[in-house]
C-alpha cells in the first residue's frame, strides 16, 4: 500500500461508530491512532498481514459461526479516500474491493464484504447463495452489518431492511424504527433504538435475543450467539452462550467500543488500550500489550 497517499477526510454518517476494532471467528483486528491497523490471532488465509495498511479510517473483520470449519476469514480496511482494502479467504471474491470508491462504510460477513456510498447507495462482494448480497436496489442506507448469511441495513430514517436467510425470522425488522445501529451475528439481528433500548430477532437457542430488558444502551455487537452491550456509563451487558467466558464482561468499566467474534468479546478503552475475554486458541484475546487504538 502506498503510504505517501494524502489523508483525506471520510464523513461521518453513521451516529455511533463501532469499526475501530473487529473481532472476527479466530482473530482480532485494531486500527490504531496514526491510522496503521494490527491484528492476533489465526492467521491461516492471510487475514491478519495488515502491517503495511495506512490511512485507514474503519476496520471490519469477517466472521463465521463455530460449526464451520472451512475458510472463513477476511479482515477489510476503509480508507481515508474512500477506497477499500482486503485480504484474507477469497474463495468467493469476498476480498475484490480494490475498485470501489466513495465508501464512507464498510461490514463483512462469512464469504462477503458490504460497502455502503456517500450517497446512500451499497454495493456487495463475494457469496450470493442466500440472495445476501442482492442490495443493490437499497437507498438511503448510512450502515449496514453482515451475518452468516444475512445483510442488514440501517436506512436514514432509522427504518431496518434486510435481504438473505430468514429461516429464524432474523430478517424480519421490516417494522422497526427508531433504530440508530444494526448487528448481525450467525442467525441474529439485534437493533439499537435511539432511546437505549434494545431490540432481537432470531435464532435465540442460547438466549442471544434476550435484550428486552437492557436500557441506557449505546453500543450493540452481535457475535455468533451471543449478544453484547455498552452502556452509557462505560460498562457492559451481555447474554447468550458463554461456553468459552465471551459474555464474562460484568467487571469491565470505560469501555469505548465493543466488538463480538465468534466466541470471543472485545473492548477498546478510554486510553487505547484493550481487554479481551473468550476463545483464546489462535491467540484472538492477546491484545494486552495493545495501545494508541483509535476510538
Amino acid at each position: 500500500m502506498d503510504c505517501n497517499l494524502r489523508k483525506e477526510t471520510v464523513f461521518e454518517t453513521i451516529p455511533i461508530r463501532n469499526d475501530t476494532i473487529a473481532a472476527g471467528r479466530r482473530h482480532t483486528v485494531g486500527l490504531k491512532s496514526d491510522g496503521t491497523v494490527t491484528a492476533v490471532g489465526d492467521n491461516k488465509y492471510g487475514q491478519c498481514n495488515v502491517n503495511d495498511w495506512c490511512h485507514i479510517v474503519a476496520v471490519v473483520a469477517g466472521n463465521v459461526h463455530m460449526a464451520t470449519n472451512t475458510g472463513n476469514a477476511h479482515t477489510v480496511g476503509l480508507i481515508s479516500d474512500g477506497t477499500v482494502t482486503a485480504v484474507g479467504w477469497n474463495k468467493h471474491d469476498q476480498c475484490n474491493v480494490s475498485n470501489w470508491s466513495d465508501i464512507v462504510t464498510v461490514a463483512a460477513g462469512w464469504c462477503r464484504t458490504i460497502g455502503v456510498k456517500s450517497d446512500g447507495l451499497v454495493v456487495a462482494v463475494g457469496r450470493n447463495n442466500e440472495g445476501e448480497c442482492n442490495v443493490s436496489s437499497w437507498r438511503d442506507i448510512v450502515a449496514v452489518t453482515a451475518g452468516d448469511w444475512h445483510t442488514v441495513g440501517l436506512k436514514v430514517d432509522g427504518t431496518v431492511t434486510a435481504v438473505g436467510n430468514n429461516k429464524y425470522r432474523q430478517c424480519s425488522v421490516n417494522e422497526w424504527s427508531s433504530i440508530s445501529a444494526v448487528s448481525a451475528g450467525y442467525l441474529h439481528t439485534v437493533g439499537l433504538r435511539s432511546d437505549g433500548t434494545v431490540v432481537a430477532v432470531g435464532r435465540n437457542n442460547d438466549g442471544e435475543c434476550n435484550v428486552s430488558g437492557w436500557r441506557d444502551v449505546v453500543a450493540v455487537a452481535a457475535g455468533s450467539y451471543h449478544t453484547v452491550g455498552l452502556k452509557s456509563d462505560g460498562t457492559l451487558v451481555a447474554v447468550g452462550l458463554n461456553k468459552h467466558h465471551q459474555c464474562d464482561v460484568s467487571g469491565w468499566h470505560d469501555i469505548r467500543a465493543i466488538s463480538a467474534g465468534c466466541a470471543h468479546t472485545i473492548g477498546l478503552k478510554s486510553d487505547g488500550t484493550m481487554v479481551a475475554v473468550g476463545n483464546n486458541d489462535h491467540g484472538q484475546c492477546d491484545v494486552s500489550g495493545w495501545c494508541s487504538i483509535q476510538h
